[in-house]
């Protein structure tokens, strides 16, 4: 089955109705995505399935729940790694002014060529989230922070909260059930002016397995002394 109809096979129950134009270019993302992983080391998933259902599908779950009702809405995807979510969420919405940040210069380079083959417009920021968390240019100046990076997430709330502006919301991409995780990270919520919004579980198509968007609005400014440095934040989790 070709690349598109898979993935149009995996969003067929979403709210979403894809042009041509955006089917082509998650084509090409596809396309890039195998030839670069040949060279450094970007996904364990190369299969066609497995990128349009783990990947892109995975993605572009958070439009089901969520909208970026006002052109030109400002998306930071923190450890975006291979692109995921944060270019997907741009396929399908290139209005949106998003922001990739990742601490590997290898990625980025992918990233560029990747966004300047689609014909779309990012901000890059290489370096460590606790870092521009604290850049007065980046902190608390965002509608939507996502993040599909691997960490508990109170150590990710940490990393994240302070990027969005007061009524902007923190969604966290997490496999399967993750309540205990959810309530351990209550007390960390709390502490960087969070309010926990909502968890919407879903099951991906094609037998994808489990997923989790954890919605965290933030209700007051985070305190000056977050984000902390990185070692600090693994050594002592709020």
């Amino acid at each position: 089955m070709r690349f598109n109809k898979l993935l149009e096979k995996a969003i067929k129950d979403y709210s979403l109705l894809l042009t041509p134009q955006t089917y082509s270019r998650f084509e090409l993302y596809y396309k890039l995505l195998c030839e670069w992983n040949e060279k450094i080391n970007l996904t364990a998933i190369t299969d066609p399935q497995g990128v349009a259902v783990k990947h892109f599908a995975d993605s572009m779950a958070f439009y089901n729940y969520f909208n970026l009702n006002k052109e030109g809405a400002r998306v930071i995807d923190i450890g975006t790694g291979a692109g995921f979510p944060g270019v997907v969420l741009k396929i399908v919405r290139p209005d949106i002014k998003l922001t990739l940040l990742d601490s590997l210069n290898k990625r980025f380079l992918f990233l560029k060529e990747l966004i300047s083959q689609l014909g779309l417009e990012a901000e890059f920021l290489q370096g460590r989230a606790e870092e521009y968390g604290q850049d007065l240019d980046h902190r608390e100046g965002y509608d939507f922070v996502v993040s599909r990076a691997v960490a508990q997430l109170n150590v990710l709330s940490e990393y994240c909260l302070p990027f969005a502006r007061l009524s902007g919301t923190f969604v966290a991409f997490k496999g399967g059930s993750c309540e205990e995780e959810v309530q351990n990270a209550k007390r960390a919520i709390d502490t960087l002016g969070g309010k926990l919004q909502a968890v919407h579980s879903f099951e991906l198509p094609m037998e994808g397995g489990s997923r989790s968007l954890v919605a965290i609005e933030k209700i007051r400014p985070t305190p000056d002394k977050y984000p902390r440095n990185n070692g600090r934040i693994k050594s002592k989790p709020l």
